[in-house]
């Protein structure tokens, strides 16, 4: 049976209105070469994205105890790495993910959790 797992892309905050089009060309590689790299490995990339600075996101604490939702806009952490992207994998085992994640491209870390199956 496979397993599915995210793959957190954890680095550096960035402002991708800095990044060239040599940056950008070489990141896109990157990532090819990571897709193609799980596809050869017999596993398969279910979803994944680039996500926006944490500066143009926010947060929201759900209504609780007749007390209203709070919404608070970004910067959501106080600290200088944030989740820039991520995939959703399948494998076969929990070393093939770990295997695979370990060519994910980043400048920082890359953090894995394992998707709970809820339809059981």
């Amino acid at each position: 049976m496979s397993d599915q797992y995210l793959v957190l892309i954890v680095e550096d905050e960035w402002d991708s209105a800095t990044v060239t089009e040599a940056q950008h060309a070489e990141a896109q590689r990157q990532h090819g070469a990571f897709a193609a790299a799980v596809a050869a490995a017999g596993a398969k990339i279910l979803g994944g994205e680039a996500l926006q600075g944490e500066n143009v996101g926010f947060s929201v604490t759900p209504a609780q105890n007749g007390k209203p939702a709070v919404y608070t806009n970004g910067p959501l952490t106080e600290t200088t790495e944030v989740v820039s992207g991520y995939y959703l994998i399948e494998t076969d085992t929990l070393d093939q993910a770990r295997e695979l994640a370990a060519l994910c491209p980043t400048h920082g870390h890359i953090e894995v959790r394992p998707v709970w199956d809820m339809s059981v």
